[in-house]
């Protein structure tokens, strides 16, 4: 048995918490890493639960079964069953865990590159909170050196089953008859439950892009690669849209009829109209249109991450009734309150999911019997654009907002579009600046890696995306020149 302290461990192996669970590249998630944050949350969660089972399941990485073997191994040595749900979506594992009143542990890197992975912590009663990310960073645990090379056990397939269900369930049975969709199927954990659901509601469905080789789908930030896809796959196939997820399908990806993708902030805005919800939570990063629509009491804004959504979301909830949702930029969507349609009920999910924002996109526009590029013309005319720069160390970027943050100059050169001038400045999370143009620039480090994230808002897509390119551009070649 070796003793680790997890906050040591932590500044040593560079495997730490960010945004959603604990992120590193494989080479730092050693088996005894893996095993000591699986030790250290259990030690934690022990403390207000009693826990004889934890759910267990993992993406589609080539890394993620050794890990997942690790956790597995320091879990079995505490005296606690795995019940291990093998290769499914995050929200299928968090809804089984939900169902089932046990905590669960995902593997998954998201959307990060495959040389990159991530543990993410589900408590019987939802996600972690930051309190208890720092009590897992707090604990002294002890785990048993060798002991990830144990396989896995058989898979249960419940968990998988259940998030299908759920949707098969709440939409009406051959809702989406004579529509023609394309996944994206790709490397996401998802593509056989999303063909599930979307034959299982009557649509025709055809597979793009399969792949048993890793692909980092990043919703915020879409390779001109994938845009050109998109496009040419609705040109030869006659779509009515194209669906496709992240890696571990928690944040959708949907186009319209022409190809084109929408932002996840608008297809969050179009769920959360079709579900009727009174009460909506964003991160400061969401496009403006949410409020601008006038289809909600109340919006709150809150730092990025689905911790701070869902602290949101219970904060503003008081009763069953509330009609409480939460989404972020990305299209991950959370349901925090009891919805129904038709009689057809939807139980609260307050975790990201992908499934049901695609889903109601789909439905949102066949009840106006229109294309989903109808939709968007119903919006306010807000755009918004992202993109990143990769190996930008999360220091750097701390210290380039801080420099905009106090120097007006600076902040004048790198952000402002042609002569603007700031008019409010949002430091929620990275720093949000809002021009006397309308137009709006935002900055942040990446939780999840060393990068440099971007947002832009204007009237039009077209300049939203040159604002992006423009300033990302700037920050480079300033750096570049240091």
């Amino acid at each position: 048995m070796k003793t680790i302290k997890i906050r040591e461990m932590m500044a040593s192996s560079g495997v730490a918490f960010g945004t959603s669970g604990a992120r590193g590249l494989v080479s730092q998630m050693t088996d005894e890493v893996c095993a000591a944050y699986a030790a250290a949350f259990l030690s934690v969660i022990r403390q207000s639960f009693a826990v004889k089972r934890i759910a267990l399941g993992i993406d589609l990485r080539p890394s993620s079964p050794r890990i997942a073997a690790a956790c597995a191994a320091a879990i079995r040595e505490q005296g606690v069953e795995v019940d291990y749900c093998g290769a499914l979506p995050t929200p299928a594992l968090a809804l089984y865990a939900q169902n089932e009143g046990i905590p669960a542990v995902m593997v998954t890197g998201s959307h990060i590159p495959f040389d990159r992975n991530g543990i993410k912590f589900y408590r019987p009663d939802g996600e972690i909170t930051k309190a208890d990310e720092l009590a897992i960073a707090e604990a002294l645990v002890e785990v048993t050196e060798g002991a990830g090379e144990q396989p896995l056990a058989n898979t249960n397939p419940a968990a998988l089953e259940q998030l299908v269900q759920r949707y098969l369930n709440f939409f009406p049975a051959r809702y989406f008859s004579g529509l023609r969709l394309g996944v994206y199927e790709h490397s996401s954990v998802a593509r056989d439950a999303l063909r599930r659901i979307l034959e299982g509601l009557g649509a025709e469905v055809v597979s793009l892009g399969r792949t048993e080789e890793f692909v980092p789908i990043d919703t915020e930030a879409v390779a001109e690669v994938d845009v050109q896809k998109g496009k040419q796959w609705a040109a030869a196939y006659g779509f009515d849209a194209i669906i496709s997820t992240d890696g571990d399908g928690d944040r959708p990806l949907i186009s319209d009829e022409t190809g084109a993708w929408l932002r996840g902030d608008i297809v969050g805005l179009i769920c959360a109209r079709y579900l009727g919800a009174r009460k909506v939570v964003v991160p400061v990063s969401c496009n403006t249109a949410i409020e601008l629509s006038g289809a909600f009491e109340s919006v709150v804004r809150t730092r990025i991450g689905s911790p701070y959504v869902i602290a949101g979301m219970q904060s503003v909830t008081s009763g069953s009734d509330d009609a409480v949702v939460g989404f972020e930029a990305n299209g991950g969507f959370l349901v925090g309150s009891r919805f129904e349609r038709s009689g057809r009920k939807l139980e609260p999910l307050p975790t990201r999911d992908s499934v049901l924002p695609a889903l109601a996109v789909l439905a949102a526009a066949q009840e106006r019997n229109g294309k989903v590029s109808a939709l968007l013309r119903e919006l306010p005319a807000r755009f918004t654009a992202s993109d990143r720069l990769q190996e930008f160390p999360v220091e750097t970027s701390r210290n380039l907002i801080l420099e905009l943050t106090n120097n007006p100059q600076a902040l004048q050169e790198y952000l402002a579009p042609d002569q603007a001038k700031p008019v409010d400045r949002n430091t929620t999370d990275g720093l949000r600046i809002t021009f006397d143009n309308g137009e709006i620039v935002h900055l942040r480090p990446s939780g999840n890696a060393p990068e440099l994230r971007c947002y832009c808002e204007s009237s039009s897509e077209e300049r939203a995306i040159e604002l992006v390119k423009r300033v990302l551009a700037r920050v480079k070649h300033s750096q570049d020149m240091k």
